[in-house]
Order: structure tokens, then C-alpha cells, then sequence
């Protein structure tokens, strides 16, 4: 599978899974599990196939959050939610969403599943610790419930090889968000406060990356831009080999299409994941 490829499967397993944190079903079952907040419960929700983790892990893993941001939710998530009961709810609410907010994602769903499921078990999980949790949870019975979950895993196959490459770029968590504001990706203030860091800690990740030649006066300098096209490039080849399982990928993006684009409704535009907006071609 070539690596534009992989990168319009992004595009249509992000809405499937983004549910989780912007619809108003998996909220609200976060809240009645017993978290407490929206944050204690992205992170709890988020973080629970690893387990009663500490908040290093969540750091390292997430990638990107102030410390601060994540010690205020982890470890005390477990104590108010151990993991087995978010796993018990999280799926569940998930697929309540999704039903809602396309009504023909069952035939989507009994169709695409399975596939996307192939695609799962193929992935490598080397390195790539939110994806092994993920795929090592049981499949669901119910078949929207084992979309979101294949889309879940995926969406977190993806990521880890994208934190690979910033680690290996040499950017950490805040410069990686400083440069991508600066390419034009999301909002910077926006993604600094979604994120959790100061003005202050903002502003001396651009001079850190404004030393390295990839920032100047608050903009990507072609040197900037050229890293991050880079990444990006590399993320969608390193995302791409678990697709080569499919007979036709290509069929299973378009019969994916009208979910993700009815489920995108749910997300805010642009938005801190810095998914763009899915269009038909």
C-alpha cells in the first residue's frame, strides 16, 4: 500500500474513532464511570487498555501534554475508574454515537469490520505500546462497537510511529506542537491551552526551535516546513504496511467515505488532532 493511501485511510478511521472524545454519549459515560472531568476522563479513557499506568506513561506515550495536565488525572483516574471499568463502557458508548449520528453505519460496520480487523492483526506492534494495548483487547460482539475499536487501534498504530519520529527528529512533546501551529496545521493558542502549557513554555520551544533554524518571528522557515512535510511523509509509509493485507484497499476507503464523513460532524474544525476536513474527490 503506498503512503497516500494510508494517508486517506487516516482520514476516514480519525472521525470513526475521534467520537470518543468530542460526542456527548462517551462523555457522559465517562463521567458515570466515575472520572471526573473532561481531561481525567480523555486520559483515563484514552490510557485504559494499558492498564493502572502512571502518569509517566501517559506522558510518554500521549506525547505532547504538559506534565501538569496529565499528573491532575493520572494516577487518580484509577482510583475513581479502574481501567476494566472504563473498558466495559468506553466501546459501548462509543458505538451508541456512532449509530446516532449515522444511522446506516450497521451495514458499514458488518461489512468493514472484519477487514479493518485483518488490518489490525497484521500491523506491527513493535515500539508501539498504545497500538499492542489495543489490539490485544477482545473484539467486541457487537460489530459497531469492533469498528471503533479497529479504527481505534489503528488511529493508534499510526501515532506511535508519528512520536517515533518526532523523538527521533529530536523534538519533544511541545516543540513538535509549536512546529506543527507554525505550518498552518491548528491554531497555536488553541493547541497550547488544549495541550496545557504556558505562554512562557510556548514561547521558549519557538526559540529552541527558532536555534535549530525552524522557526523565525513565530513562522516556519522553509527548513520548518520541509522537517515537518518530512514527518508527515514518513508517518504515512510507516502506517501503510498493515493495509497490504486487503485485496482492495481502495474499496474499503470508499465504503468507509459517508461514516467518517457524517461522524467528522461530531469534531470541531480545524481541531487539535489537526484532521483536516474529509471531501469526496
Amino acid at each position: 500500500m503506498d503512503a497516500k493511501l494510508a494517508r486517506d485511510m487516516w482520514k476516514v478511521v480519525e472521525p470513526l474513532h475521534a467520537v470518543t472524545y468530542f460526542s456527548e454519549e462517551c462523555r457522559t459515560a465517562n463521567k458515570e464511570a466515575g472520572l471526573k472531568g473532561y481531561w481525567m476522563g480523555y486520559f483515563g479513557s484514552r490510557g485504559a487498555p494499558l492498564g493502572a499506568v502512571s502518569a509517566g506513561t501517559i506522558e510518554a506515550t500521549f506525547f505532547g501534554f504538559h506534565p501538569a495536565r496529565v499528573r491532575r488525572a493520572v494516577p487518580d483516574a484509577w482510583g475513581f475508574a479502574p481501567p476494566e471499568r472504563i473498558l466495559a463502557v468506553r466501546g459501548e458508548a462509543a458505538a451508541r454515537a456512532m449509530r446516532r449520528a449515522f444511522p446506516g453505519i450497521e451495514d458499514v460496520a458488518a461489512a468493514a469490520a472484519p477487514r479493518l480487523h485483518e488490518v489490525v492483526l497484521a500491523a506491527d506492534g513493535g515500539g508501539r505500546a498504545l497500538f499492542a494495548a489495543n489490539r490485544g483487547l477482545p473484539v467486541p460482539d457487537d460489530p459497531v462497537e469492533a469498528l471503533w475499536q479497529a479504527a481505534t487501534a489503528l488511529r493508534e498504530h499510526r501515532g506511535d510511529g508519528h512520536v517515533a519520529l518526532l523523538v527521533a527528529e529530536g523534538l519533544s512533546g511541545l516543540e513538535a506542537n509549536v512546529l506543527a501551529s507554525a505550518v498552518g496545521t491548528v491554531s497555536g493558542e488553541w493547541l497550547r491551552e488544549s495541550r496545557g502549557w504556558s505562554p512562557e513554555e510556548w514561547d521558549a520551544a519557538a526559540g529552541a526551535l527558532a536555534e535549530r533554524g525552524l522557526l523565525a518571528d513565530g513562522e516556519a522557515t522553509e527548513e520548518g516546513k520541509a522537517l515537518r512535510a518530512r514527518i508527515e511523509r514518513l508517518t504515512d509509509e510507516l502506517a501503510a504496511p498493515p493495509y497490504d493485507v486487503l485485496d482492495a484497499p481502495e474499496a474499503l476507503h470508499e465504503a468507509l467515505v459517508p461514516a467518517a464523513m457524517a461522524l467528522a460532524n461530531e469534531m470541531p474544525f480545524p481541531n487539535p488532532i489537526g484532521l483536516p476536513r474529509l471531501r469526496r474527490s
